[in-house]
């Protein structure tokens, strides 16, 4: 009798634990479940917002203008009617930029992404009705930017392509009459000789006495970096 009992209270105390391993593994798999179709569904609405985002530029791509300098189409203007804050065309605009930033190794081959800023900063100064010749720019590059500076023979040997900036740093010069400046101590750092910089390109000590001397004569700073 006492043998039977024994049995039967094992019997219990096992299927009560296979029952609540059970319950703790359907309960898990829920949660589990549960966290997959949230994941899921932010991604879904990731997706579809990038999409969305994507449609909405290639819109605004496709009514995009250029003034002055075509450096591809993030450096287009987007016509506005009706602007009725206009800049005094009288005065004239300094413009200093500290270009620092270069494209990833897989964009290599297209306009570096800061030089099309600038030509886009300047699209929309001429854009804005200020005459060409009160726009004064002058770009100071230091860091991983003076890739995008650097002439065929040096571009050709990092990259194995030809300088595709060189066009737009062209343009920026003659067009808009833009001063470059490279950093000497960048330079140094990045192991960068003059030679294998394009030829007008001019040299400092360092970018920062550039950024100050400027400012101090009354430029105004675009920080363009990535």
């Amino acid at each position: 009798m006492r043998k039977n009992l024994l049995v039967l209270i094992l019997a219990s105390i096992s299927f009560q634990f296979v029952t609540a391993q059970t319950a703790t593994s359907d309960s898990l798999g829920m949660v589990k479940d549960s966290t997959l179709r949230a994941v899921i569904h932010q991604d879904s609405v990731k997706i579809e917002k990038q999409f969305a985002d994507k449609e909405k530029m290639e819109k605004l791509f496709a009514k995009v203008e250029f003034p002055l300098i075509n450096a591809g189409k993030f450096s287009g203007v987007v016509p506005v009617k009706d602007a009725n804050e206009i800049p005094d065309p009288s005065i004239d605009y300094k413009l200093l930029f500290e270009l620092t930033s270069n494209n990833p190794d897989s964009t290599v081959k297209e306009i570096n992404n800061g030089l099309a800023e600038i030509a886009r900063v300047i699209n929309l100064h001429v854009a804005s009705g200020i005459p060409l010749k009160k726009i004064i720019p002058v770009i100071v590059v230091h860091g991983p930017a003076l890739d995008a500076i650097s002439n065929n023979k040096a571009y050709q040997k990092k990259y194995k392509l030809d300088n595709p900036n060189i066009k737009t740093i062209s343009q920026l010069e003659e067009k808009a009459g833009a001063k470059f400046i490279a950093c000497g101590q960048a330079m140094a750092f990045f192991e960068v000789k003059k030679e294998d910089l394009l030829p007008e390109i001019k040299i400092s000590l360092t970018a920062q006495t550039v950024l100050s001397h400027y400012q101090l004569k009354g430029y105004v700073l675009y920080k363009i970096s990535d």
